[in-house]
């Protein structure tokens, strides 16, 4: 008798605990990318709201990577889709190898003058830790990565919908040209 009633308690705690984890997470799914803010490259803090009802590309990036090249697809795919209601939203981080060292001033100036970009750069972030942005434990929570649901290293990528809701999530290694069809087919939902 004893061990049925302790196995019914395990049962109802083993229960009651996946509710209230369901709960968590159907409360964590209802935000969005416009419940945050971020602070640009210029020290103006933009609400993400600004963006409602666009497609954005959220990116964290660095200056001295081997991706760094994908600023310059990342400028295409802009320049094609921004008067559709695209935008490229660049996140500096310095987390992975360092490879993010300068100040403002200085990755503002890179970005515009070795590839021209004219998309939105936001102020340096952490997209691991302790110190993380708000907005990347929002998107890392609702776009698992491989293993961890950290980021791995820069020029990780979140799409996401009109709704600001994270459609999905890409590698490094995955070039803004193939993530174009993927920005087509929200554009034309």
């Amino acid at each position: 008798m004893r061990n049925i009633k302790l196995i019914s308690l395990i049962l109802f705690l083993t229960v009651l605990t996946m509710n209230c984890k369901s709960e968590g997470k159907e409360m964590a799914t209802n935000k969005t990318v416009y419940d945050y803010s971020a602070v640009n490259i210029d020290g103006d803090t933009v609400n993400l709201s600004d963006y409602k009802g666009k497609v954005l590309l959220i990116v964290n990036t660095a200056s001295e990577c081997g991706f760094t090249p994908q600023y310059e697809g990342l400028q295409e795919v802009y320049t094609k889709y921004k008067d559709q209601g695209f935008e490229v939203l660049a996140f500096p981080c310095n987390q992975f190898g360092g490879q993010e060292p300068g100040e403002k001033s200085e990755i503002k100036e890179f970005c515009s003058t070795k590839f021209s970009t004219t998309f939105p750069l936001f102020d340096k972030i952490d997209v691991n830790g302790k110190n993380a942005h708000p907005l990347y434990i929002y998107l890392k929570s609702e776009q698992s990565g491989l293993i961890t649901d950290d980021i791995k290293w820069n020029f990780t990528k979140f799409l996401i919908g009109k709704d600001g809701v994270p459609n999905n999530r890409y590698s490094p290694q995955t070039t803004p040209a193939k993530i174009a069809p993927d920005i087509e087919k929200l554009l034309n939902q």
